[in-house]
């Protein structure tokens, strides 16, 4: 599995965590069912969105019952089916093709030896082949993924110190617009079709810098191509990018007509902002200086000082505290799960929890356990 949204289970309810589940499960026997066994390799996080978005905007939930598999511990389990899962299955394995092409013409990797490579390119010849026979199946043309991953290379041999790294992420944005935009045509929402299509770029934009952060430090060593590096795009500027696009998705899907918002709402607004999080804190700016060793305390000594940090609720409410024993910056409890105060106003009350009417502080989030909204802030 690979992808940005990888929501944490405490941070769904179970309903959603169900829901996300049986997305996830229908995106990858949506690959078996057309495209036999082998397709099912690029089942990902990521675009079990699309199949999200579709539910989201229809009528009703599309299920049947799919039986035991090894990742569900035998169990059986109700799964997404119809065009959501298709739409899906059609992105994953054209975006898949381009990623696979690409290492194979680099050499990279398991693809260093010729005899992988030509494995590597037929392979990605015929998920391009699939993903193209998905999508018309279903009305959309993948052509328009597939012209945005050829343009990427022609991008980035044009781009240099100083430019905009957002010329980089620009084949992205528009693949992933197309692809959210036409889960309104699937739905039968025309309407939506505009700002789904703007939240799909700007989500385009995250996962694109993301990426580049995640492989900073690997493409500095080797002297890949990287966009921050290309352009001299210092971390702060990129974590600005994302912040600003994490915003710019939160207003974009304010304007979506949605059926059922709440699982949408979930993966596109906290657990993007929450990858957003998790990629800059696990990944150090490289050119940073580094602060000095602290001597790390002892086990009574750190127990005692977790004790006070605790009982003082600095642990819970504070963004970042320092760790009782090796002194290193964490994030808080509620902070980390993204269920303090800033959730309560902007999803609690659109769903119509009475406890966060007016965007009243609640507190936490047991306002939306206690009146069974669901929307899992």
């Amino acid at each position: 599995m690979f992808g940005i949204i990888r929501p944490c289970r405490n941070r769904l309810s179970k309903q959603l965590r169900e829901a996300w589940l049986a997305h996830l499960c229908g995106l990858c026997h949506a690959l078996r069912d057309e495209h036999g066994q082998l397709a099912r390799v690029v089942t990902n996080y990521d675009g079990l969105v699309i199949s999200v978005l579709v539910e989201a905007q229809s009528e009703r939930a599309s299920r049947r019952t799919a039986g035991p598999c090894p990742l569900r511990a035998m169990m059986p389990a109700k799964i997404s089916i119809g065009s959501g899962a298709q739409l899906a299955a059609a992105v994953s394995l054209v975006l898949a093709s381009a990623k696979v092409r690409d290492h194979a013409e680099d050499g990279d990797g398991a693809f260093a030896s010729p005899r992988l490579a030509g494995v590597g390119r037929r392979v990605a010849t015929r998920w391009a082949r699939q993903g193209a026979s998905t999508g018309d199946s279903i009305g959309f043309d993948t052509a328009v993924l597939t012209e945005a991953v050829l343009r990427q290379g022609d991008l980035e041999r044009g781009i240099g110190i100083g430019d905009s790294p957002l010329l980089a992420t620009e084949p992205t944005e528009t693949a992933t617009a197309a692809a959210f935009s036409h889960t309104a045509v699937l739905a039968g929402r025309p309407g939506n079709a505009d700002a789904l299509a703007e939240a799909g770029r700007l989500f385009g934009r995250v996962a694109h810098l993301l990426d580049a952060v995640e492989d900073l430090a690997a493409d500095r060593a080797s002297g890949a191509w990287n966009p921050l590096l290309a352009t001299g795009t210092s971390f702060e500027e990129a974590r600005r990018l994302c912040d600003d696009a994490v915003l710019g998705v939160r207003l974009a899907l304010k304007e979506v007509d949605f059926t059922d918002q709440r699982l949408a709402h979930a993966l596109l607004v906290h657990e993007l902002e929450a990858a957003v999080e998790r990629v800059f804190a696990q990944h150090a700016d490289p050119t940073a200086p580094q602060a000095p060793e602290l001597p790390r305390r002892n086990w009574f000594v750190g127990c005692g000082i977790a004790s006070f940090m605790f009982c003082t609720g600095q642990m819970c409410c504070r963004k970042e505290y320092n760790d009782p024993w090796d002194r290193k910056k964490k994030q808080g409890f509620c902070h980390r799960d993204n269920c303090c105060t800033e959730c309560c106003g902007d999803c609690c009350g659109e769903c119509g929890c009475r406890a966060c009417e007016g965007g009243v502080n609640c507190g936490c989030r047991a306002c939306c356990r206690s009146c069974d909204c669901d929307c899992s802030c």
